[in-house]
């Protein structure tokens, strides 16, 4: 094992690997398949039993790039960096704690830069964070790694852990994807904007009435 992933200053319990190939969608066959992929990881919450603590930066920095580096492995073991053209993030806390210990894991460049930085990303990875009681279900949204406005590439990946999160542990999890969605024909943000004559804010860029 990597010496990097051997010292993790909380306990993981498992890990998950969920992989999903669409093949036919909407009755026809995808021409090339439909590849998404989360990696999750269930750890104890270093913060439950404790109270309120203040100050959440030295378990960011101690555990969060450790966790980064171990799912954004386990993805590319699955989809080649090169071929990654979405991704994401989500964590869910258990009942016995804050969704800000949930947030604190994700919500940091130490987490989420190994993926980023190996898919040769430039958009931050979209999220979801909350609490919830074990075999919820857990979203993943994702996005184009590099047009944020791609609408096909606007994804949600969703998976169970049937016995987590429990009380005080924190499920965390990276997804990418190495398409659009299959068969994807809604347009973007660029078609838009240009057709209305708008900037993303909404302004008009031209006179046209």
């Amino acid at each position: 094992m990597n010496e990097r992933l051997a010292t993790m200053d909380a306990s993981i319990r498992k890990t998950v690997l969920y992989i999903e190939d669409i093949r036919i969608e909407g009755g026809r066959a995808v021409s090339r398949p439909y590849r998404a992929v989360v990696a999750a990881a269930i750890i104890e919450n270093p913060w439950a039993g404790r109270n309120f603590v203040e100050d959440l930066r030295p378990g960011i920095n101690s555990i969060a790039p450790k966790l980064g580096l171990l799912l954004a492995t386990m993805i590319l073991g699955i989809a080649d960096a090169e071929s990654i053209e979405a991704y994401g993030k989500a964590a869910v806390v258990g009942t016995s704690g804050e969704v800000e210990h949930a947030s604190a894991m994700i919500h940091t460049l130490r987490f989420g830069n190994v993926l980023r930085e190996s898919a040769a990303g430039v958009s931050f990875l979209p999220f979801t964070n909350k609490r919830a009681a074990p075999g919820c279900s857990i979203d993943v949204p994702m996005k184009h790694k590099t047009a944020e406005g791609t609408r096909s590439h606007f994804l949600t990946l969703s998976f169970v852990v049937p016995d987590a999160p429990g009380p005080d542990e924190i499920v965390v999890a990276l997804a990418a994807a190495t398409s659009g969605r299959p068969h994807a024909r809604i347009g973007d943000r660029y078609e838009d904007m240009k057709e209305m004559g708008v900037d993303q804010t909404g302004a008009k860029t031209n006179t046209q009435s």
